[in-house]
């Protein structure tokens, strides 16, 4: 199975910084006896690798080689590889940067690296063999991409930051095998989408089928102060319940 991060994004909510946005230290580690700060997309890759991901496709753009010395070619048990977006063209676009390295029969995984969310194992409760969702609540839905599910799971709307939202839940990550990949491609160079929401709207309007699974329990956009601060408090939570006898 593969991932794609997309990591070509400026960060701008967060700057400036002296390095990419993805590397910003959040927590920590253990690597043997020795503690050490711990890059916020690592938490991404755990995640990923915790659900089958072999192999993962780090999209950056041209002024962010840090991130290619920083993970070089593996982190845990992925191989890394690299697409690079040249200039900024939207989510969709980075995405697709490493659509020719995702085989139709194969699946993918797709997440944003300047998140954290629980639970670690949340991408193994997606189905294969379609496009599914995996859905956080969060406090204010209107600043993500609200996902309204019927009774059966199936997707029946995403509202792109819009107010109101009418539901808690968005969506963090997504699966979906390679041939699905392959068309919202062609779907998006007909409309050249910037937003993933929008064209998964389009993607079902056209016949295709989407799953929302409700398996998140809390969700963090790293990528602003309040988001840092905010995530902090939940690893400091998590990590006294784990001290717990």
């Amino acid at each position: 199975m593969w991932g794609i991060i997309p990591a070509a994004g400026m960060g701008s909510r967060i700057q400036p910084l002296a390095f990419s946005k993805e590397l910003l230290p959040v927590g920590s580690s253990l690597n043997g006896n020795s503690e050490r700060p711990r890059a916020v997309s690592e938490y991404l890759i755990e995640r990923m690798v915790k659900a089958g991901v072999q192999k993962i496709c780090f999209v950056i753009s041209p002024g962010k080689s840090d991130i290619l010395n920083y993970y070089g070619g593996n982190a845990l048990s992925a191989s890394i590889f690299y697409a690079m977006q040249p200039k900024p063209a939207g989510l969709c676009d980075a995405i697709f940067q490493a659509l020719p390295l995702i085989p139709r029969d194969d699946h993918v995984c797709i997440g944003l690296p300047d998140t954290i969310w629980f639970p670690e194992n949340g991408l193994a409760s997606l189905p294969e063999g379609v496009l599914s969702l995996l859905l956080f609540p969060v406090e204010h839905p209107e600043n993500f991409d609200a996902v309204m599910t019927s009774e059966r799971d199936e997707v029946l709307e995403v509202r792109v930051k819009q107010r109101p939202a009418a539901t808690n839940w968005v969506w963090g990550a997504l699966k979906m095998p390679g041939y699905v990949l392959n068309d919202l491609h062609e779907l998006w160079i007909q409309r050249q989408d910037e937003y993933l929401g929008t064209l998964i709207n389009e993607y079902l309007a056209r016949g295709g089928h989407a799953y929302g699974i409700r398996a998140g329990e809390c969700y963090v956009d790293v990528g602003t102060l309040n988001g840092y601060r905010e995530a902090l408090q939940i690893l400091d939570g998590c990590a006294a319940q784990a001290r717990k006898p």
